[in-house]
């Protein structure tokens, strides 16, 4: 791994102020607070002011602990931003001086373009993608037509818009069972972490697997399942108008006796039911291919800072794009970091290389 270039600002008199926003009104609110108690311990103290800021359930903003054991990933579950958790703040303006802000937010009212826009109006520069990356990354229906229309290749799949299917439920079904395969994956169209996702294997269970993703958004998309490896692979942006730079692949293997895929609870609650491995086991001509379509994938939406792409590769060696993730997690089982640092770049380097970027960006049309 190449050598960080140096810092794009002079340094300040004092520190880098760096305003952590984490928790949110998403489902993934946990996974959010478990990002968060991750790069609390890796930010370097002695370079960086660090203001953790919690948003709770129902969108309140607070002032929070910055004690990560707070918000740690513990065998007791996952940890919530209340309204008791620090003194209340009306919004950023509230907030003072802040120089970076990194929104750990996943999912809706944070990772979609929500919150970017807020930090655009208010001139203040941040981690990761902008106002329209982000709104794509989040939305896999818009996700698929950007990446088909740059030559990517994805899988076959049914767009169920919440009109279709509130006045043309039977067409629906016949539809999605004419132009796919079973087993065929239903999720929210708008959603992560595993949220709202079935597998189905026949007709018999679609309508019960699309109301159950209509739980978490109304807009549902359904996916041919495809046969093959479940592979990762992390981008980070280029300093200074350079390309952007792509880690070594990872996998997610997972025990199919225990679970049909790589759902919630596999993910975040259990320690059996799948591993991850970085590097993946991969011939090189296959995890060059993965590292350029992953590249070309953070190209493909316009993100900047990080993504993580992942990828299907079948047993013919084809690799398949299935989606993007403009703000990935940073929990200790979380494959970004892994795959960085399996790369070269330990945990601690990848939070500054980040925020490097964002300081040297700035906000407005770029």
């Amino acid at each position: 791994m190449a050598e960080a270039s140096p810092d794009p600002i002079a340094p300040p008199s004092r520190k880098i102020r760096v305003a952590l926003l984490f928790g949110g009104r998403s489902g993934e609110h946990g996974v959010s607070t478990a990002t968060a108690a991750g790069v609390l311990k890796a930010l370097d103290r002695d370079k960086y002011d660090v203001l953790p800021v919690g948003i709770t359930r129902d969108g309140q903003w607070v002032l929070a602990s910055g004690d990560a054991a707070r918000w740690d990933l513990t065998s007791g579950g996952l940890a919530e931003v209340t309204s008791d958790a620090g003194q209340e703040v009306a919004g950023l303006p509230d907030l003072g001086e802040v120089d970076v802000v990194f929104p750990l937010l996943h999912g809706p009212f944070g990772e979609d373009g929500t919150v970017q826009g807020l930090l655009e109006l208010a001139g203040v520069r941040y981690v990761g993608a902008g106002v329209l990356a982000s709104a794509v990354g989040m939305d896999k229906h818009y996700m698929k037509l950007v990446f088909a229309g740059h030559g990517l290749p994805v899988g076959p799949y049914v767009v169920v818009p919440p009109r279709d299917w509130e006045q043309r439920q039977a067409e629906v079904v016949a539809r999605v069972a004419q132009e796919l395969r079973f087993p065929v994956f239903v999720k929210p169209a708008r959603g992560g972490s595993s949220l709202g996702i079935t597998r189905v294997d026949d007709v018999s269970g679609l309508v019960d697997a699309i109301e159950e993703a209509r739980f978490h958004d109304p807009k549902v998309l359904v996916e041919q399942g495809i046969e093959g490896r479940e592979i990762e692979c992390s981008v980070l942006g280029g300093r200074r108008g350079a390309a952007p730079r792509a880690s070594v692949p990872g996998e997610i293997v997972v025990d199919h006796d225990a679970v049909d895929f790589y759902d919630f609870d596999a993910k975040y609650l259990s320690d059996s039911q799948a591993r991850t491995e970085a590097p993946a086991d991969l011939p090189d001509d296959v995890s060059a291919t993965v590292r350029d379509l992953a590249v070309r994938a953070f190209e493909a939406i316009g993100a900047e800072g990080l993504s993580r792409v992942d990828v299907f590769v079948t047993p013919d060696g084809e690799v398949v794009v299935n989606e993007i993730n403009t703000m990935p997690g940073f929990t200790p089982i979380s494959m970004y970091p892994k795959m960085w640092e399996a790369t070269g770049l330990s945990y601690p380097e990848l939070i500054d290389e980040l925020i490097q970027l964002a300081l040297e960006r700035p906000t407005g049309l770029r």
